[in-house]
């Protein structure tokens, strides 16, 4: 109910969205960057870059498992995290390894959603 009040789902892109994922694609060297909303079903992008797909079911949605985080959740290696390894996106495309989301916080004190970064091969987040 708190996301849907935003206006905010399934609402057209917004150069001001658009241009904080280019930079976050850019500023950690990353292939795909999104700003991603969670409701009851799936994960929505606002905003991506590297990236095709408009939707993803919540069931598969990193992005689902950083908004119960306060701050930054990371994964190294997805195909060892033993919460992702069987996940469709990470044994098929876009055959994510490395995650790094931090939660956007609402006014409200909620947590719809996140921006998060996104790579085919594992690393380390210093």
């Amino acid at each position: 109910a708190s996301l849907r009040a935003t206006g905010l789902l399934d609402s057209a892109p917004e150069e001001a969205y658009d241009r904080l994922t280019r930079l976050a694609q850019k500023t950690f060297g990353v292939p795909i960057a999104a700003v991603s909303l969670i409701d009851a079903d799936r994960q929505w992008f606002k905003s991506k870059a590297g990236l095709d797909a408009k939707e993803t079911s919540r069931d598969a949605a990193f992005c689902a498992h950083t908004i119960l985080e306060e701050s930054t959740m990371v994964v190294e290696d997805a195909a060892k995290d033993p919460r992702f390894s069987d996940n469709p996106l990470v044994v098929g495309a876009p055959d994510i390894r490395f995650y790094a989301g931090a939660p956007i916080h609402s006014p409200d004190g909620r947590r719809p959603g996140a921006l998060c970064v996104i790579d085919t091969k594992p690393r380390a987040f210093t």
